[in-house]
């Protein structure tokens, strides 16, 4: 045991993280407006480049003739859920095949929703690789398992190989080519990651990185979709080389869910803030929260990964019904429409072992389902009524 842990130090090298002080000044790429690391405070960055996709979106409009206001904007925000990921999957699936299904201005995803973030911006020609993702996979195809070893000789108990291997056949220079062209029509794709080091979430800006112009720019996205998915302590975490003034530094990144498990724009930017023409502009949010709202009823075996794994997944979940209040309080602030779906009570498949191809399936095909039908999203998140909330609920049972 003392050699291998020797023999996994040596592997586990790493340049020096980035001090404290200049976590806002690392440069990836050189690309300037690649990403924004997140504090208490207005990112001004960001709210710039929301301004300076307000002014691509009137140009393209204008050169194809469109004058007049802009069309109401449409935002989609995809929560983690690992292979409950199927479900926002089936969904979106299921949204095309009715025929009403909207080209968003904006998609952002954490972890799983990371994943299916590029293709839900993409649109319905990326349905059918959408579907392969979430209904072709199985365990194999995400992770390979290491020993029990691997708790304190390596940096997690499972390699994302596999993963990145899928990610990469999906996300190709093509794809990438496509996300840049929508990026120049004022559209947005965010994807958000967690800086372990800074303890911090950053939120990557793809259709910036996907412009760029830079050749490594579909092996950075493709590392940011692996980064996002990675749970910290089951798979690798990310390293990230960054540069500031010359001086080469590492930032260790995992999963976006360890900081929050969907997210829209920090509540930080006010729409108030924004100039009149922006602030008239209607705007519509639909959150698809890849779980159900709390955990299942479970006996938990008296054993200390028993209890700290239940421990865990119990605090996954009410961190997400926290985010779903948090996206409600700044969408009421900016006027901006909430739509929620999730996993219902009438979803009884057996979950039996992660990435379960059978599990997947059936809860892909619940989502399309009710996609198709017409999904009747929530207007309020659990917990409050809204006369919106109970008008939309008599409608559905009205269909």
């Amino acid at each position: 045991m003392a050699a291998a842990s020797t023999v996994g130090c040596v592997q586990l090298d790493r340049l020096s993280a980035v001090p404290a002080a200049e976590t806002q000044q690392a440069s990836v790429m050189g690309v300037a407006n690649a990403r924004y690391v997140l504090d208490d405070k207005p990112p001004a960055a960001m709210i710039a480049e929301f301004k300076r996709a307000y002014e691509r979106e009137v140009a393209y409009q204008r050169r194809h003739g469109r004058g007049g206001p802009l069309p109401p904007a449409i935002y989609l925000a995809v929560s983690g859920g690992g292979d409950n990921g199927a479900f926002g999957a089936g969904l979106l699936v299921g949204w095309t095949e009715r025929g009403n299904r909207p080209s968003f201005k904006a998609v952002t995803g954490i972890s799983t929703g990371a994943l299916t973030a590029p293709f839900a911006f993409l649109g319905p020609e990326y349905d059918p690789a959408l579907t392969e993702v979430y209904t072709a996979i199985d365990a194999n195809d995400v992770l390979v398992k290491r020993s029990m070893l691997a708790a304190v000789t390596d940096d997690a108990m499972a390699d994302s190989r596999p993963l990145l291997a899928m990610i990469s056949k999906y996300l190709n220079d093509e794809m990438v080519a496509k996300i840049a062209r929508e990026y120049e029509k004022g559209r947005l794709l965010m994807v958000a990651t967690t800086n372990l080091d800074a303890a911090k979430p950053v939120i990557w800006n793809i259709g910036a990185i996907a412009s760029s112009g830079n050749p490594h720019s579909t092996e950075l996205i493709r590392r940011i979709l692996l980064a996002s998915a990675s749970i910290p302590g089951v798979f690798p975490p990310v390293m990230f080389d960054v540069e500031i003034n010359g001086t080469a530094y590492q930032e260790m990144h995992g999963d976006g869910g360890a900081v929050a498990q969907t997210f829209l724009y920090p509540p930080t930017i006010a729409v108030a803030g924004f100039s009149p023409e922006i602030r008239a502009r209607g705007r519509t949010a639909y959150l698809i929260r890849n779980g159900k709202l709390f955990e299942d009823w479970k006996q938990v075996e008296r054993k200390t990964l028993s209890v700290a794994g239940r421990a865990v997944s119990t605090l996954i979940a009410s961190n997400g019904v926290g985010d779903m209040y948090r996206v409600y309080s700044t969408t009421r602030r900016d006027r901006v429409g909430y739509n929620l779906a999730f996993i219902e009570s009438d979803f009884t498949e057996p979950y039996k072992d992660p990435f379960d191809r059978d599990y997947m399936n059936a809860l892909f095909n619940y989502a399309k389902a009710k996609g198709r039908a017409g999904y009747p999203w929530r207007k309020a998140p659990p917990g409050i009524s809204t006369a919106e909330t109970v008008s939309a609920r008599t409608a559905a049972l009205r269909q």
